[in-house]
């Protein structure tokens, strides 16, 4: 099932069902608890110290009870109560006495003292603005560590200082890492504005809430792609499976000066299952794209792409590298062709200059602007990056990838995703070619253009993710060649059945 987008007062409205159906407080604490110990260990896996700052709500005894849970993993635990013991509920004061009875024991291994993670347990999502001190002068700290120390920051529930409906930061606003979220996303974090305080978000579902979150009959607005609504979409392959169950990819990119943008398109195809990728290319750049194109990829010349509608493909993805030397053949197969087509960089900028391309099309379409491209075919001045995509879909009968820090899938009569994986490592050129290939894949294998869009938007922040938090490539270093050899970690972590 998605997981919905709730304001304030919906998730307390879950809380207070679950707790009248017997479901206590603690129970949720514990099973949240268990889900943030979980999320640290997985970019972390190695212990190393963790400072806790808690304030006196359930917040608190969240960060309290996920400590007490990594200390028995071995990492070194430091305290910082902003008020006195005394001071805490109940229920986080009795999560503080059982961690202060752990904390006598020394941890089980040595800690990584090189790795310092700060858990934000200082405000929920009751909490009030602006911020008052002491939990002003506790975020100052938080945010000083973050930059002074690499403190890796994670906030629980939202980060101290945002609004949880709105997204908006108050002054001294903890900046977090991640976001680890209880039970559901909140309106606040994913407003546009919030994202460079949210950081990387992951939801911790929990499953005493989620019968009585949803409304069957009036499906939500947003919903988060993450793991728990998204491994299903790939079933596990019977024995008996052959190349051609798993679809014909047609690629079409690649031009002078640009050729890597093909063989990355055609490299994330084939590493995100296609049966078959052909690749095709015009005539004068084919020597160079074959002698470097993926040995497993066949690899076509070209006189006319106008002569591509009679190719037996079940998917086109068109546009990387391509140029627009030849935008008239182009723009007839994206109108004509009857499969369905990814429509990526200068297919994009074709489609810009007459829209009407994409009005009537023979087959389904997805389009995977970044924010430059989806300025030319939709200027949207003064809206938000998701009522863009609802705007364009209302008018378009179209599946919208709008790429960015927090990836936006949309189409007509569809709730609006959020996608929850990613890096800024990813801030640098040929990461598109390689997404365009694994949602092409992904449709091979009889995704709807839809699902394909959410599931490889995260299937390739994931492995970003694997490759930098594995020690094998740094924010700077990331290119798309090191996040296509952690595609097969990541569809393997996308079933990880402890999620």
């Amino acid at each position: 099932m998605n997981s919905p987008v709730l304001s304030a007062a919906g998730m307390r409205a879950a809380e207070e069902a679950a707790f009248a159906r017997g479901i206590t407080a603690e129970a949720l604490m514990d099973e949240a608890a268990a889900g943030i110990a979980r999320t640290v260990q997985r970019f972390f896996p190695r212990p190393g110290r963790c400072i806790v700052f808690a304030g006196k709500g359930n917040n608190a005894g969240d960060a309290l009870a996920a400590a007490e849970l990594l200390h028995a993993e071995g990492w070194r635990i430091e305290l910082r109560l902003v008020f006195p013991e005394q001071d805490l509920g109940e229920l986080s004061g009795k999560k503080l006495r059982s961690l202060h009875a752990e904390l006598a024991a020394p941890p089980s291994q040595v800690a990584d003292e090189r790795c310092l993670v700060i858990l934000d347990g200082l405000l929920g999502v009751g909490a009030t603005l602006p911020l008052r001190e002491p939990i002003a002068g506790a975020c100052r700290e938080i945010n000083r560590l973050h930059s002074a120390s690499n403190a890796f920051v994670f906030a629980i529930d939202l980060p101290t200082g945002l609004a949880g409906d709105t997204g908006e930061a108050a002054a001294d606003c903890v900046v977090a890492d991640f976001t680890v979220t209880i039970g559901f996303a909140k309106q606040g974090l994913l407003a546009d504005h919030a994202i460079d305080f949210v950081g990387r978000l992951e939801v911790i579902p929990l499953a005493e809430l989620a019968a009585t979150a949803v409304d069957e009959d009036a499906p939500p607005r947003d919903v988060i792609a993450a793991a728990a609504s998204l491994r299903d979409l790939l079933p596990r392959r019977n024995f008996s499976a052959y190349k051609n169950q798993f679809g014909r990819v047609g690629i079409v990119a690649g031009s002078r000066g640009l050729t890597g943008a093909a063989i990355l398109c055609a490299s994330g195809a084939l590493r995100a299952g296609a049966g078959l990728v052909e690749l095709f290319v015009t005539e004068g750049i084919y020597p160079i794209v074959a002698a470097s194109a993926p040995p497993e990829a066949m690899v076509k010349p070209v006189a006319s792409y106008a002569a591509l509608l009679d190719e037996k493909i079940d998917v086109w993805a068109i546009g990387p590298g391509l140029g627009r030397e030849h935008a008239a053949e182009i723009k007839a197969l994206i109108a004509d062709a009857s499969q369905p087509i990814v429509l990526d960089a200068d297919a994009l900028n074709i489609a810009s200059q007459d829209l009407a391309v994409l009005r009537t099309n023979a087959g389904p379409r997805l389009l995977t602007p970044h924010p430059g491209e989806m300025s030319r075919l939709f200027p949207a001045d003064g809206m938000s990056r998701v009522e863009s995509t609802r705007q364009f879909c209302a008018a378009f009968p179209v599946t919208l990838l709008l790429k960015g820090s927090r990836t936006i899938v949309s189409e007509q009569g569809r709730a609006a995703s959020y996608n929850t994986t990613g890096h800024p490592g990813m801030a640098t050129g040929g990461m598109g070619d390689l997404l365009t290939g694994v949602c092409a894949a992904l449709i091979a294998q009889k995704l709807s253009p839809y699902d394909a869009a959410r599931l490889g938007a995260w299937i390739c922040g994931r492995a970003a993710e694997i490759a930098i938090f594995s020690g094998a490539a740094s924010q700077e270093s990331l290119l798309p060649q090191d996040v296509l050899r952690q595609l097969g970690a990541a569809f393997d972590d996308l079933r990880d059945v402890q999620r």
